[in-house]
């Protein structure tokens, strides 16, 4: 009978543990803002006179199973602070301090997709692993360039990066929509914000699916409102995926925008511009 019990305790443990290991931590995490940012150009239709300083963010997913990942990478060239109004500015890699991390620790970059503020990090996360839909990939590193008009928003130093990350064997393909390689992560094409945006759904630890969207939702305005994002190649389809999200979700407030400072009144502080998407 004891026998029995000592079996049975460590069923219920290790069922425990199973359990927990695909849960994480998410946290979002403000590296800068850009001030002044004309509103019409994160939602359709938005009177061209409103103005938003918005967030500029990564997010931070902590895995029991000790597996760090961060979705988008942030940025840090020269010339975006000369092109943009930048203000306090962290380097994404010191940003995540706060967290008690170093970039070194970061096993993984979800890069939902190449624009500039989000692709323009990776060479600060030298160990990690970039997750990117093969399409993204295939086209940014190839026939975008054939032309002056198919890479906005796009730089090259990024793409040389990712290029490099690829021939060192760091560069795993998601292959389209409900791609579930990873234990309590999903990734979902997303509405053609640039060739084949994504959006990263995680199992939280407190029990409840996030969506972490990116620019596929630029603002809380764009899912609240039901307008697309102001820079998308197919607006019916980032509407169709704001929808999907919103579905995804234990709830829409779960639904996370790429953009805006809402995201930091909205969740608890853990630290100077670093909340818990809980």
């Amino acid at each position: 009978m004891k026998r029995t019990s000592i079996v049975l305790l460590v069923f219920v443990w290790c069922a425990i543990v199973l359990a927990e290991a695909d849960k994480y931590e998410v946290y979002a995490v403000r590296y800068a803002t850009l001030a002044n940012f004309p509103v019409a150009g994160l939602v359709a239709g938005a009177e061209r006179q409103r103005r938003l300083d918005i967030a500029m963010m990564i997010w931070v997913l902590k895995g029991t199973d000790g597996r760090i990942a961060i979705v988008d990478s942030g940025f840090h060239r020269d010339r975006y602070f000369r092109q943009f109004t930048v203000k306090d500015f962290v380097k994404p890699s010191d940003a995540i301090a706060p967290l008690g991390l170093k970039p070194e620790e970061v096993t993984d970059i979800f890069l939902t997709h190449m624009h500039w503020d989000h692709a323009g990090g990776i060479d600060l996360f030298p160990s990690a692993r970039v997750w990117i839909q093969k399409d993204e990939y295939d086209y940014y590193t190839g026939a975008a360039w054939q032309a002056p008009n198919t890479h906005g928003g796009i730089d090259a130093e990024d793409v040389l990066e990712i290029v490099k990350r690829n021939t060192q064997g760091k560069v795993s393909f998601v292959r389209g929509d409900d791609d579930t390689s990873l234990s309590g992560i999903a990734f979902g094409v997303g509405g053609r914000h640039t060739w084949q945006s994504q959006f990263v759904t995680v199992q939280a630890r407190s029990g409840h699916t996030v969506v972490l969207a990116s620019d596929n939702m630029y603002l809380y305005e764009n899912l609240e409102t039901h307008q697309p994002v102001a820079q998308t190649l197919d607006a019916p389809s980032n509407l169709r995926t704001q929808d999907r999200m919103r579905s995804l979700a234990s709830d829409p407030k779960l639904v996370i925008p790429g953009h805006d400072p809402a995201v930091f009144e909205r969740f608890p502080r853990i630290a100077d511009r670093i909340v818990r998407i809980e």
